[in-house]
């Protein structure tokens, strides 16, 4: 197996001192390469633990390089002097060496918010004697101490003393100890200690490892972060109702579950690793390497204590406040829970037992055998990178670190250590070192953090300090309060697993700067985030077609034991961009296109010329058909036709033909299309301003309707209608000269009371079109009718098209729950109560059956339903969007629409829907060559066989999603193929055919089918499927579903494809390495795993505009888009690289900009420069920023049009317009941008990408078990 191709992980081995990434593999960019220390040193202490002998500030600060886990809180002092710790740039997994002699000044004791990202630093390491430890539960007051004579009592408590003689020696005989001579750390990294002993806990030998990530999560109460809950509304459009303030409490302990809070604290917390409390039972000395949970030692729950609330998103310390023992996350100026009495003290003074044999202790428990390294567990954070992190593709053997190998045989009663171990917990995200700040603009390599200017303490001896309480902080409970198998694993460093951001910019470095010519078979493109031109060379562009997988098992057992889906997503009008020209028009006059006589396929490069070019053999299912005499040509010696590049069927992958009459319904050419603006004018949409709006714009949009010729007047007809409990009809004949009113009272029986002056020409009638626009406001102003109708709306459309014969779209314009008596009438039947139940699925099934034929009706008729809806309450999206997402139609929703902000949005809205250009009255069909067929279609559609998939409108936004299975077996020499073919009538009324040709490769391998597929593909194909099933399955099946099926995937791969390694690893595909990722985003996704302020309106929403997006979408949608703005270059047209969704990625000191398809987030940072500022708002006060403005003022300097510019494009990318949310930090608004941070855990019990990623990979392990 090539190194290249895949990516492992040590998620659960013994923990190492060293850098977690261990070394990383060369094809992975963004991880400095490590440079190693010098030779290991057995024994003895080594030089960097000199005493200190310089003043400290607020804590004494201890140096990077001796860490200790029992003096791990962040101080509040800058980090100072780190020039030769963060500059260098290898990223080194070896030690630190001594420090220079002579105590640096550090300033005096600063206000936390002085800072910036990154500046707090462990506590230092005392050397001496093993200082008392106090009760976990003190916390800790930052003051000056004076370290320079004789040490003062220390402000960082290290737990209790030990109580008896035994456990002093329990302790000291069960150090491990080993010194390395340090080397220079990576950037931003600090290195680690030598003297500390792993965090080792209760050891329950519980038979081989669970690694059980899973269940609890929901029970525990979440962290003061993911306490404070948003009305969710707002991220769908609603100016956010008066949100609820972060409460006043919270339990400060979660301690099972994901692990990461919502919004993960900053760097500077997360790096503390939590100690097991001081009250645990005598327990074996003997090292083990993390806690016990990993050994499934059951979990029971901390006591919790109210805290204050904390400004979640700082990057920098938190002041106070104890930290929730199970996240990642410290909080500073908080004592963490200590090590047990019993637990081997870091600062003892014996000498150090052998480090690389771990050979059990006196008393200590065997360990299990079939153990590679500590499981992981669902409580706290996971253990991850110890050992290779992801990004290294082989184990490197620990020998080739300086280190012996170790035993590994079951006898031995710790695990084995793993390269750049030597015996210590892991250095998560600097965990035990100087901590790292959030790196802004992350996009490889981290470049090290600023330096803050003051310098770094040296280390110093620690003696216990009497206790002292930090003012900001709340005592966490004694560790004797605790249960005693409570502990924490050492978190993963986010840095050492799959960023989404570097593989996006590897693409784009890698795939961006040539066109793609699609003449390879099975070739994957570019992804979705890449900007690149498409050479259409005989198979269609990724912007038509994208696949699962380029590479497709040749027979369904391959298929089965992979699970990977077979999909295609299609998206068969998309918009090309300029510089690509759109598909050919063909017109082989009255004969029509030429077709396979078997299987109906069309003329493609896929047919084979025989017998002189007078026949040709079907690529899709080998029957042979006579060439017709007008369209013979002769071959050329290589078979091919002589005009075989002067015709579009026979070179290009995407062409039209013109169809015939035999095309057309009942045999004769269809009238061009008309569009029906139906507008409710109820007491509520009279009131919001929704009328006044729709009747001033639709005067200026109906010059714009879709043409095909440009320079051509718009052959589009319109019509006109209000309602609510009745329905008025309007006719605007050109000859009129007043529009005259008919109303409708008789709902039950809807019938079009006017058939001549209802549907007419825009130019021709434009006078009385304007008059009534006028009118219609003015007529209703005083209305106090609230009931509305909602079916017959539909039908009066309906009735229109169907006198008219012809084709068209409804523009639907609706304001509440249809109550009114009337055929479609609805209840609310919103029950927060069904939410997670087995009857949560009869909430996104439509209440009543009569809109399902109702749609049945319109698409029969080539009937499109836009529906633009403006609700105050529960209007059953779920039911009203049925017509709408049957007829190839869209939604869209303005939750609490009010003029002043959500008008640009609408308006953008309704003038891209009503100009985009449409096909009508379409008939879609996928077909195949032998070996697979297509078994399942997803998206907005209807289908009354199982073949055809029927659309009465389709826009250049929609795609369609099709499954495929095998039928038969496949041959590798000729591939897989797949002809999508479309009949529509256009917007000028003629009917076409649009062919997309696609051509995959055949495998007999897995590894050649994990090799070529598509993360973002099969995630759009997961996510379709999954919310589709919500109709039928309980949404935790619908879930565990989802799980299990990727973790299939991934086990089959390690099995089968990975070189052999221990489990204790994830090893992952390269080019699916972003699949957990990405699917804990869609699991966390609202509609899936709700939080409690997410309206079923929004997730049935949500639920039916997923099922129609295309690829790019979707990619933005579950992981969207974070840019740091501060480090936009003004005169470069490029856009900042993107940072991960995480908050620890954000700095103070910016401005982000977020985007995920549906809203543009701008943040910003409490400290942000006042230059910025100055040059987005035009103030430099953070105060006087009005988080309530939905445009960014138009100031006259290069920053400004910079990023208004970037906002423009950034918008004309999506199909939908992104309404602009100014978010300041710590601001009520702040939680509603937390939530699309979806790398963290979510305040509705979503895990983070760490937990998730080691919740798969215990999955997978019992798979392969």
């Amino acid at each position: 197996m090539r190194v290249r191709d895949e990516l492992r992980m040590n998620v659960n081995q013994q923990p190492h001192m060293a850098s977690p990434y261990g070394q990383p593999q060369p094809g992975y960019q963004g991880y400095p390469q490590p440079g190693y220390g010098d030779a290991h040193v057995p024994s003895g202490y080594p030089a960097q633990y000199a005493p200190y002998n310089g003043p400290g500030s607020t804590y004494p600060q201890g140096p990077q390089q001796g860490y200790s886990p029992y003096a791990s809180f962040p101080s509040k002092t800058l980090a100072t002097n780190l020039v030769s710790d963060l500059s260098s740039s290898p990223l080194d997994l070896g030690m630190r060496g001594p420090p220079t002699s002579g105590a640096p000044p550090v300033s005096g004791a600063q206000n936390y918010s002085q800072f910036g990202q990154g500046e707090t630093q462990n506590g230092p390491p005392p050397m001496g004697a093993p200082p008392q430890r106090p009760p976990v539960s003190q916390t800790y007051t930052p003051a000056a101490v004076n370290l320079s004579g004789p040490q003062p009592p220390y402000g960082q408590q290290f737990g209790a003393p030990p109580v008896s003689i035994q456990q002093m020696t329990n302790q000291m005989s069960s150090m491990q100890v080993g010194s390395t001579a340090p080397s220079p750390a990576g950037p931003g990294y600090a290195p680690t200690s030598v003297s500390q002993a792993p965090i080792s806990a209760a050891y329950t030998p519980a038979g081989p490892p669970t690694f059980s990530l899973t269940s609890t999560a929901p029970t525990q109460p979440p962290p003061a972060e993911a306490m404070a809950q948003a009305p969710h509304h707002s991220y769908y459009g609603a100016p956010p109702p008066s949100q609820q303030s972060f409460p006043n409490s919270a339990p400060p302990f979660s301690s099972t579950g994901p692990s990461q809070p919502q919004a993960p604290p900053p760097v500077s917390q997360q790096s503390f690793p939590q100690v097991p409390p001081v009250s645990q039972p005598n327990f074996s000395t003997a090292p083990h390497p993390g806690p016990t949970q990993s050994y499934g030692g059951p979990l029971p729950p901390q006591p919790s204590f109210p805290r204050p609330p904390l400004p979640t998103s700082q990057p920098s310390t938190f002041p106070g406040g104890p930290p929730p023992t199970s996240t990642p996350s410290q909080l500073p100026g908080v004592m963490q829970p200590q090590p047990p009495v019993s637990q081997p003290s870091p600062y003892h003074s014996g000498p150090p037992p052998n480090v690389t044999g771990f050979p059990p202790q006196v008393g200590a428990p065997p360990r299990p055998s079939g153990m590679h390294g500590p499981p992981m567990s669902s409580q706290g954070p996971p253990m991850s990178s110890q050992g290779p992190p992801m990004a290294q593709a082989n184990h490197v053997p620990p020998s080739q670190l300086g280190m012996p190998p170790s035993p590994t045989n079951a006898s031995l009663s710790g695990p084995p250590p793993q390269p750049g171990m030597q015996g210590y917990p892991p250095q998560q995200n600097g965990a035990f070192g100087q901590v790292r700040g959030p790196q802004p603009g992350y996009s490889g390599p981290y470049s090290g953090q600023p330096n803050y200017g003051a310098p770094s303490a040296a280390p110093a001896p620690a003696p216990s300090a009497p206790k002292r309480l930090d003012p900001d902080s709340i005592p966490s409970p004694q560790a004797c309060d605790m249960p005693p198998v409570q502990k924490t694993r050492h978190r993963i460093d986010p840095d050492a697993i799959p960023s989404p951001i570097q593989v996006i910019e590897d693409d784009k470095a890698n795939k961006g700067s040539e066109p793609f010519t699609t003449g390879v078979r099975g070739q994957a493109p570019p992804l979705v985030t890449t900007k690149f031109q498409v050479r259409d060379q005989g198979n269609a562009s990724p912007r038509y077609i994208r696949c699962t997988a380029y590479n497709v098992p040749c027979n369904s057992d391959l298929a089965k034991q992979s699970q990977v889906p077979l999909a295609a997503v299609i998206k068969p009008l998309a918009t090309l961009p300029p510089d690509e020209s759109p598909p050919y028009l063909v017109d082989h006059g009255e004969s029509g296109p030429i077709r396979c006589n078997r299987c109906k396929a069309y003329m493609c490069p896929f047919m084979q010329f025989i017998e002189g070019g007078r026949r040709f053999q079907c690529g899709f299912c080998s029957c042979v058909t006579e060439v017709p005499p007008h369209y013979f040509q002769h071959l050329d010696h290589t078979g091919k036709r002589v005009d075989c590049y002067d015709r579009p069927e026979l070179s290009m992958g995407s062409y039209e033909f013109m169809a015939t009459v035999d095309y057309c319904k009942n045999n004769k050419f269809p009238q061009p299309p008309a569009y029906i603006f139906l507008i409710d004018v109820s007491y509520n949409a009279v009131k919001n301003g929704m009328v006044g709006i729709v009747c001033h714009e639709l005067k200026t949009l109906l010059d714009y309707l879709p043409r095909q010729n440009p320079d051509v007047e718009s052959n589009i007809r319109v019509g006109f209608v209000t309602y609510n409990k009745v329905l008025h009809f309007y006719n605007v004949k050109a000859s009129l000269a007043q529009p005259q009113m008919m109303v409708v009272s008789d709902v039950a029986d809807m019938f079009l009371p006017l058939l001549d002056g209802f549907l007419v020409n825009v130019s021709e009638s434009r006078v009385v079109i304007e008059s009534l626009l006028d009118q219609i406001p003015e007529m209703f102003a005083d209305t106090r009718e609230t009931e509305t109708v909602f079916g017959p709306v539909i039908q009066a459309g309906l009735e229109a098209l169907k006198a008219a014969d012809c084709a068209g779209k409804l523009f639907v314009f609706h304001s509440s729950l249809p109550i009114a008596e009337a055929p479609g009438k609805l209840k609310n039947r919103e029950d927060k109560k069904l939410v997670g139940t087995d009857k949560e699925k009869s909430l996104f099934q439509p209440q009543v059956s009569f809109y399902n034929t109702l749609a049945k009706e319109c698409v029969t008729q080539g009937c499109c339903v836009d529906l633009f809806i403006f609700p105050n309450q529960y209007v059953d999206v779920a039911t009203l969007g049925v017509v709408p997402t049957s007829t190839g139609g869209s939604i869209y929703k303005y939750t609490y629409f009010q003029t002043s902000t959500d008008q640009e949005r609408f308006l953008n809205d309704l003038r891209r829907d009503v100009q985009k250009q449409m096909g009508f009255d379409a008939v879609m069909r996928v077909r195949t060559s032998t070996g697979i067929r297509a078994t399942d279609f997803f998206g907005s559609f209807y289908m009354s066989n199982t073949t055809d998939v029927e659309l009465a409108g389709l826009d250049c936004d929609k795609t369609v999603t099709v499954e495929f299975r095998h039928d038969d077996k496949l041959s590798e020499e000729t591939g897989a193929l797949m002809q999508c073919a479309i009949l529509y009538t256009s917007c000028n009324g003629q009917r076409r055919l649009r062919i997309h040709n696609m051509a995959v490769n055949c495998c007999s391998q897995l590894a050649d089918l994990y090799r070529n597929c598509e993360t973002d593909t099969i995630i759009n194909f997961f996510a379709k499927y999954a919310y589709r099933s919500l109709l039928s399955s309980p949404t935790k099946n619908v879930r565990d579903g989802l799980v299990n099926q990727c973790a299939q995937i991934l086990a089959c791969y390690r099995k089968n494809c990975a070189s052999p390694s221990s489990a204790g690893q994830l090893i992952l595909p390269e080019c699916m390495k972003l699949l957990p990722v990405y699917l804990n985003c869609v699991l966390k996704s609202d509609v899936l795993q709700p939080g409690a302020d997410v309206s079923l309106d929004d997730r049935a929403y949500l639920r039916q505009l997923v099922s129609a997006m295309d690829v790019a979408e979707s990619h933005v949608f579950f992981y969207p888009r974070l840019l740091p703005l501060q480090q936009l270059d003004v005169e470069s047209m490029s856009l900042p690289v993107a940072v991960r969704d995480s908050e620890e990625r954000l700095s103070r000191g910016g401005v982000y900009l977020l985007e995920n398809g549906m809203n543009i987030f701008l943040w910003v940072g409490v400290n942000a420069q006042q230059e910025l500022l100055q040059n987005i708002f035009g103030t430099t006060a953070f105060s006087q920023i009005d988080p309530s403005m939905t445009s960014l003022p138009a100031l006259d300097n290069p920053f400004s049009k910079r990023l208004r510019e970037i906002i423009e494009s950034v918008r004309a990318q999506r199909s939908r317009y992104m309404k602009l949310m100014v978010v300041k930090q710590e601001d009520k608004l702040e939680l509603i941008f937390k939530h699309f941070l979806v790398e963290d855990k979510s305040n509705n019990g979503g895990a983070s990408y760490v937990d998730f990623l080691c919740h798969m990979h215990k999955e997978i392990r019992q798979l392969l078990s």
